[in-house]
């Protein structure tokens, strides 16, 4: 009985630690002042044309994005049998998507073509999200979440977009990286390689720095790439990492799931 209490303790501690990490989140961030789009993101630091094609570099580091998007998608549609296949379909959809997007804002960049750029975004986060809680948790998770948080997170863009307030977007993009961390740390997974999720989630954050340091780094490259430029291969190393985690995974059986346990 005492090994029972126990374990069901520790069961609720993991979902009250989910539950803070999704819910508790939308929360704070909802508590925030409305928090409006800076018009300076727009200014990059490699605004060189080539081929008669304005900031060519930020434009064309998207292709990246369509090859493992595509590569993923199709993936998906001949493994339908493993794990939740539709949250992970959505997500590599929405990395392909990106590549047009983010090319499109690229070419003009402006809050108008940047909707363009984040409603693809919104797809693959969402995605990845429905698709960790499905396998950590059940797949019936999947079935019932993921139509009303891929819309949540389109209309994440276009709140943004009417109203000039990021903070339920910036919450749909943060809270599913920040899933990832609990789902490795408290969950056990029913998939070996669950380590190369955190390897993706840490090729992100080494995006976003890199976004931030825009032009530090194009100093620091002589001009020969920017930080943002630099931003989109990185994110797009992270996918690659995210597709061969789910070429090479294996479904873990009960003893091989508490061995990978953490």
């Amino acid at each position: 009985m005492e090994r029972t209490d126990t374990a069901g303790a520790a069961d609720a501690r993991q979902y009250i630690t989910l539950v803070t990490a999704v819910i508790g989140t939308l929360i704070v961030m909802l508590l925030q002042d409305p928090i409006a789009q800076d018009i300076a993101y727009h200014s990059f630091a490699d605004t060189r044309t080539f081929f008669g094609i304005a900031n060519f570099f930020d434009v064309t580091t998207n292709i990246p994005f369509l090859v493992v998007g595509s590569a993923g998608v199709k993936y998906c549609l001949k493994n339908a049998s493993t794990g939740f296949w539709p949250g992970w379909f959505a997500l590599f959809a929405g990395v392909a998507m990106i590549s047009f997007g983010s090319g499109y804002f690229h070419l003009n960049p402006s809050n108008d073509t940047l909707v363009w750029d984040r409603l693809p975004m919104t797809i693959g986060f969402m995605g990845l999200f429905v698709a960790l809680l499905s396998e950590y948790l059940h797949l019936r998770v999947g079935r019932v979440l993921l139509i009303p948080a891929l819309l949540i997170g389109v209309y994440s863009v276009f709140y943004w977009h009417f109203f000039d307030d990021l903070r339920l977007y910036l919450w749909v993009q943060f809270m599913p990286l920040l899933t990832v961390i609990v789902m490795v740390i408290f969950f056990r997974p029913t998939f070996s390689k669950q380590w190369m999720l955190l390897t993706a989630l840490v090729f992100y954050i080494l995006a976003k720095v890199a976004e931030f340091y825009d032009g530090e780094i194009f100093i620091l490259l002589s001009g020969n790439l920017s930080g943002h430029s630099l931003k989109h291969l990185l994110s797009a190393v992270g996918c690659i990492v995210l597709l061969l985690m789910l070429i090479n995974r294996k479904p873990l059986d009960r003893r091989n799931r508490a061995a990978h346990g953490v």
